[in-house]
């Protein structure tokens, strides 16, 4: 049985093709971004793909070539609803409500 809690490091490069337009000039790493890198995780941990976003709130910008911490927890045992939080050095950047999909 795996672990309720999967953790993995996230870092855009400064190269990713969605900085150029997501400032000019002061790059941010686009929301979107950030939920691949969830639904990369899901697949890494649990090898399913994500089927749907049911909360999402970003609070704070993740700027290129920064380290995060993407964080994973089932909200029950098994479940295919997850809670994800992306922290830098403690400060909260995202967090939603995920559901797993085969």
């Amino acid at each position: 049985m795996s672990s309720p809690v999967f953790e993995r490091i996230v870092r855009i490069a400064a190269n990713h093709p969605a900085l150029p337009g997501h400032f000019p000039g002061q790059p941010l790493v686009p929301g979107v971004i950030l939920l691949e890198q969830v639904a990369l995780a899901l697949r890494a941990w649990r090898d399913q793909r994500l089927g749907r976003v049911l909360e999402a709130k970003f609070v704070a910008p993740l700027l290129p070539e920064q380290t995060a911490l993407l964080k994973l927890t089932e909200m029950t045992p098994g479940g295919s609803r997850l809670r994800f939080e992306i922290r830098c050095e403690d400060v909260l950047l995202a967090r939603g409500l995920i559901e797993g999909a085969a």
